[in-house]
């Protein structure tokens, strides 16, 4: 266990040093978001987080990652244009049960295969499935609201288990969230890790039939993207890996809802994710 406190410590270090320092509470409040005190995440980052900001956990049938997809409308985007079974997804979540394939890039694939092994599944944390017979059962997953004293949506959680073995994949907060550099607001994902975490800043866009595209470009800080932030000895730092992100929300020939994600690193494909979307009676 010590060792392996080592080597996450290195890393939080390691992001420090090709990162920049940023004020969370000052002009880089677009950050500030939940981080964890122990090296296993799971779920356990819900409670913390609620208390920090003021608002409490909710979990129902009905709860959905956004609290309207309207919250997105900002220059050419409107929410009316996306077909009503997407918006449903995103506004209904927990109605929905999900399928998942993954198709890895050779180049990548041993390197994914020891994230998952040696972190992913050590913290309960960003643990991509490379084993395509894990998945073969598909995916469990929660949705669990943070809501203000006024029983207002602030945030959601979106937990995700493999339904064969209950091991996390993802464990994220969702919100929206206004990026410096646009002026727009963008769908914000938080991965929470020990003292930091990973974000990620999406923008929707409109397709013609009525998909939905959410694109999470390399770029500068304050931009769009992905972004680590870590705190070391009190300070937070932010950097920005090279990764892009982008997810394709559709409705197939059949009715089927479907997602296709592709996640690059330096501008190679790393990983390609399918899921297939059905919703619950």
């Amino acid at each position: 266990m010590a060792i392996w406190s080592l080597l996450d410590l290195g890393t939080r270090w390691w992001w420090r040093a090709w990162g920049q320092p940023v004020d969370l509470a000052g002009d880089d409040a677009f950050l500030d978001a939940p981080m964890h005190v122990a090296g296993t995440v799971g779920d356990d980052w819900l409670a913390a987080a609620a208390t920090q900001s003021g608002t409490r956990l909710v979990e129902g049938a009905e709860a959905g990652l956004l609290r309207s997809m309207a919250d997105l409308d900002a220059g050419s985007f409107r929410h009316e244009l996306v077909d009503p079974v997407v918006r449903d997804f995103y506004e209904h979540t927990a109605r929905w049960r999900m399928e998942v394939w993954a198709g890895w890039n050779p180049l990548f694939r041993p390197g994914g295969a020891l994230i998952q092994r040696w972190f992913g599944r050590r913290v309960g944390q960003l643990a991509i499935p490379v084993d395509p017979l894990s998945v073969s059962r598909g995916m469990d997953s929660r949705i669990v609201t943070f809501v203000d004293a006024d029983d207002r949506p602030r945030a959601a959680a979106w937990i995700r288990t493999l339904r064969s073995t209950g091991e996390f994949v993802y464990s994220g907060r969702y919100a929206v969230t206004t990026i410096p550099s646009t002026g727009r607001p963008a769908v914000h994902v938080t991965f929470p890790l020990e003292s930091g975490n990973v974000q990620v800043f999406l923008q929707p866009e409109n397709d013609p039939d009525g998909s939905l595209w959410l694109r999470s470009p390399r770029g500068r800080h304050g931009g769009l993207g992905a972004y680590v932030v870590v705190r070391l000895r009190g300070r937070d730092h932010a950097a920005r890996p090279p990764l892009a992100e982008t997810f394709h929300v559709y409705v197939d020939e059949e009715g089927v809802l479907r997602t296709d994600h592709e996640l690059r690193l330096w501008g190679r494909r790393v990983v390609r994710l399918h899921y297939r979307l059905e919703k619950q009676s």
